[in-house]
C-alpha cells in the first residue's frame, strides 16, 4: 500500500502524538511539584493558608517521594498509585519509618496538580521547571 506524502506525514504526527500520551500516572507525577495556591479557604484565614501552601512540595523520583510541609521535617518514603481514573489519582505514601498516608490528586494538563485536602479545599501545585 502506498501513501501520499501528506498522508504519511499525518500518520507520523498521529503516531508521535499517541506515543506522548502513553505516560502512566506514575510517569506523570515524576519531578518536583510546588505549592501555588489554595481554594475554598475563608478570607480571614487565606493569608496564613497561602504561607503554608507556598512551603509545601512533593518530589517524585522513581518509586520514592519526599513530601515537604512547613514546620515539619521533610518525609521521604515510597509511593504507589492505588487508583487511577482519567486525570484523577489516589496515591498511597509509605513512610520509611512506618505509616501510610493517602492523597487524592488530579492532573490539570501537564503542569498542574490539585490535591484535595478535605472540606472542599484543594491545594494547587505546579510542576517545577528545572534548567
Amino acid at each position: 500500500m502506498r501513501f501520499s506524502k501528506k498522508t504519511a506525514l499525518a500518520l507520523a504526527a498521529v503516531a508521535l502524538f499517541a506515543s506522548g500520551c502513553g505516560k502512566t500516572p506514575k510517569d506523570r507525577l515524576q519531578g518536583r511539584w510546588l505549592g501555588e495556591s489554595i481554594e475554598n479557604v475563608p478570607e480571614p484565614h487565606l493569608a496564613k493558608a497561602m504561607g503554608w501552601v507556598k512551603g509545601t512540595a512533593f518530589e517524585f523520583a522513581g518509586n520514592k517521594v519526599t513530601v515537604t510541609i512547613p514546620a515539619e521535617s521533610p518525609r521521604t518514603g515510597s509511593f504507589r498509585v492505588t487508583e487511577a481514573s482519567g486525570d484523577r489519582l489516589l496515591v498511597s505514601f509509605l513512610r520509611e519509618e512506618g505509616g501510610r498516608d493517602e492523597a487524592e490528586l488530579q492532573f490539570v494538563g501537564e503542569g498542574q496538580l490539585r490535591w484535595r485536602i478535605g472540606d472542599g479545599r484543594e491545594i494547587v501545585l505546579v510542576k517545577s521547571v528545572q534548567n
